[in-house]
């Protein structure tokens, strides 16, 4: 019987040719657990906005492993040990550090799956896959909690400078045709050092990174929190918490088996054991499409409205604004959609609601971007740049958004 070759080689639309390195990594990307994020779209219902935006969280997982594979061969260049185990779990850590997400990942934290966030399921999966490959992904395990003594290590999974972050900006500018979004990862990558076990960056690699934080901002606002977007996944979000909510007064809904386990439920943190991770596994962004058609034809108003709006992308209006929207405005609107479709206040609320949101590219609470300068000192970026923009990209942008029907403007 023939060996299966397990040191493949995937082409990528953006970096080309990507290899997977050795067998174990093979393995967990055959694992059906990670199979699982083919099914699950990198950025939500942003398809609504941009047609193009239909690459998964495969992709991006796939090109994180990439972006590390060059960083470790940069380091190593430079002389920074690596071991062939630590190397293994860098790159084992990175491939997982995403395979906690739900289907439309913020919709599904702020609904069904009670404040579990993806991060959690992501460490969930890990150590249920760690069981299975006879504890093989202890050390990355270690690395993704911060618990590994090279701290320059979890930097390069998760901080302001991460091969996650290289990765989505550059790929979602790619699918969306958003320019601003393009990086220069190739570039962000030579120029990576450590220092004293810090993730640091070489000075003559300060205008990449102005540019990189500069993308970050504007994939921001023009895609992650375009305001259709944004109130297509709050729409998702109400669809959900409905479709919870009636299914837990006694009302059965047309939905697949996992999806209708997490309707029954109420899952939190203290709860998400083996059995719910399992079931967990088993839902994409399949089930919950599929449901939403069906739902179309509920004879709930809320949950039969509210689908037809994401099905026909027919949405309801939003607007934005710096300064807050008067509650007075908002009663108003609510008072005038319930008369008009003869349901109560509470009801009306499903379709006319308020908030905000927030755009900071780059945190000075968080780890810094540490710039290593020539005379072998280091510096915050917002410092170590000569360019106002980065002070002004470290201050938090907050906008206010309101949504209603789009009928009330009419009447």
């Amino acid at each position: 019987m023939s060996q299966i070759n397990k040191l493949k080689i995937l082409n990528d639309p953006i970096y080309g040719f990507i290899t997977i390195p050795n067998p174990l990594l093979y393995d967990l990307i055959q694992h059906p657990y990670f199979q699982r994020l083919r099914r699950i779209s990198q950025m939500g219902l942003s398809y609504l906005v941009y047609p193009g935006a239909h690459h998964t969280r495969f992709h991006h997982a796939l090109g994180c492993m990439h972006m590390m594979q060059k960083a470790i061969e940069v380091l190593k260049f430079k002389e920074i040990t690596i071991s062939k185990e630590e190397e293994n779990a860098l790159l084992i850590a990175i491939l997982l550090h995403d395979i906690g997400h739900g289907p439309f990942s913020h919709a599904m934290e702020h609904s069904i799956v009670e404040d579990v966030n993806h991060e959690a399921i992501s460490l969930l999966f890990m150590n249920q896959l760690n069981q299975e490959f006879d504890g093989k992904l202890t050390l990355a395990i270690q690395i993704f909690k911060g618990e590994y003594h090279r701290k320059f290590m979890l930097q390069l999974i998760s901080s302001q400078l991460d091969m996650d972050r290289m990765d989505y900006l550059k790929r979602d500018s790619f699918y969306t045709g958003v320019a601003e979004g393009n990086i220069n990862s190739d570039r962000l990558i030579q120029m990576l050092n450590v220092v004293d076990d810090v993730l640091v960056m070489e000075e003559k690699g300060i205008y990449s990174i102005e540019k990189f934080l500069m993308a970050r901002r504007l994939m921001y606002w023009q895609a992650y929190l375009h305001k259709t977007s944004l109130v297509a996944e709050l729409i998702l979000t109400k669809i959900l918490k409905r479709a919870k909510e009636l299914t837990l007064k006694g009302n059965v809904l047309p939905s697949s088996k996992a999806l209708l386990y997490f309707l029954n439920h109420k899952i939190t943190t203290e709860n998400f054991d083996s059995v719910v991770l399992n079931k967990f596994s088993q839902l994409d962004d399949y089930d919950v499409i599929s449901a939403i058609k069906e739902w179309q034809d509920s004879e709930d108003f809320i949950l039969s409205s509210l689908s037809k709006m994401i099905i026909n992308r027919d949405l309801l209006k939003v607007k934005l604004s710096r300064e807050k929207f008067d509650k007075e405005m908002l009663n108003n609107l609510i008072e005038r959609f319930s008369k008009q479709n003869n349901c109560s206040l509470q009801d009306a609320k499903y379709f006319i609601f308020k908030g905000k949101i927030e755009n900071q590219a780059y945190s000075k609470d968080a780890e810094p971007i540490h710039i290593l300068k020539k005379d072998k000192t280091i510096e915050d970026v917002v410092e170590a740049s000569d360019q106002l923009n980065s002070k002004a990209l470290s201050k938090p942008v907050t906008k206010y958004y309101i949504c209603y029907p789009k009928q009330l403007l009419e009447s």
